[in-house]
């Protein structure tokens, strides 16, 4: 259990490299843009992500 935690850790902290290695600019641009969107739409994105993840989890096991 504690190893596939830690891969899962390692495989999230490379997918959220990929962006700033391939486009700092765009990044830099795309966290301006997230720092300026209100509370709620954050939010939203944020359950949206994690409800994909957790579809995603159940289909591939």
């Amino acid at each position: 259990m504690w190893g596939d935690l830690l891969t899962a850790a390692a495989l999230m902290m490379v997918f959220e490299g990929i962006m700033p290695f391939l486009s700092p600019r765009g990044y830099r641009s795309a966290m301006t843009q997230m720092a300026n969107m209100p509370d709620r739409t954050l939010r939203i994105i944020g359950l949206v992500s994690m409800l994909a993840g957790v579809l995603v989890l159940y289909l591939s096991r």
